[in-house]
């Protein structure tokens, strides 16, 4: 059945292939676009109807088996039907299966928007459904991998739009603070300016703190939001000669 699925998938990926869109999309992957370039609405009315047609014989765990093998040899695509597919089963997840999910890291996630996608749509559903705690998935800091790294951030910025507290932000980030990947800076100095929203003086005083020793991308981002000359107090200091 998997092998099946499989290759559906990929004869419709390749049916609805563009190299403009490729050509399109390129210029955001500073790691190259390796994908079919599929129109967005084309994507969604397929994604949606796959996931309709086989609700009654898909489980959550064959949607994982699926997962697996797009994550290893699939292009863009094809993981990302692969997630949407495992957000449709997210009343049935379970610590293990975020465990497994982890595994994708190590052979098949490999940018940026793949990454950002799986936080959004699925490892969110673990926080918000307290299915995992904040230092399971802040146990992640530790991977070689940067955009398993970047996941901490990026999946609390989900958390922050509904809540968050900046003191668990705080201490759940601030094992990346000197991270070296210009991921993981952006996630963070996003993950801070939305926390900035509501909590100004909390964000702006860890940021005080850590103005100094983070990487730039932190801060950069992190005061976007910020008055031109008001985030002029967040400028790494100069050391004196």
């Amino acid at each position: 059945m998997i092998a099946s699925k499989i290759q559906e998938i990929s004869t419709f990926c390749a049916a609805n292939a563009s190299d403009e869109v490729v050509k399109k999309y390129t210029r955001y992957f500073k790691e190259g676009f390796d994908g079919y370039g599929i129109e967005q609405k084309v994507f969604e009315q397929q994604r949606d109807a796959w996931i309709e047609n086989w609700q009654a014989e898909m489980t959550l765990a064959d949607y994982l088996d699926l997962a697996d093998e797009l994550f290893k040899h699939g292009r863009y695509e094809e993981k990302s039907f692969a997630i949407a597919f495992v957000h449709s089963q997210r009343a049935h997840y379970t610590k293990d299966t975020f465990n497994r999910i982890g595994n994708w890291f190590s052979y098949g996630i490999d940018n940026w928007a793949t990454t950002d996608v799986l936080c959004m749509l699925v490892l969110s559903g673990f926080l918000f459904d307290n299915i995992i705690s904040l230092d399971e998935l802040k146990s992640w800091h530790t991977s070689s991998s940067e955009w398993q790294r970047r996941v901490i951030p990026v999946t609390l910025v989900e958390l922050a739009k509904k809540g968050l507290k900046p003191a668990d932000a705080f201490g759940s980030i601030e094992p990346l603070m000197l991270d070296d990947s210009e991921y993981v800076q952006k996630g963070i100095g996003t993950l801070l300016r939305t926390l900035w929203k509501k909590h100004p003086a909390e964000v702006e005083a860890f940021l005080l703190n850590w103005k100094d020793q983070c990487g730039r991308l932190i801060v950069q981002y992190a005061t976007e939001k910020m008055d031109k000359e008001y985030r002029k107090q967040f400028r790494k200091a100069k050391l004196p000669n």
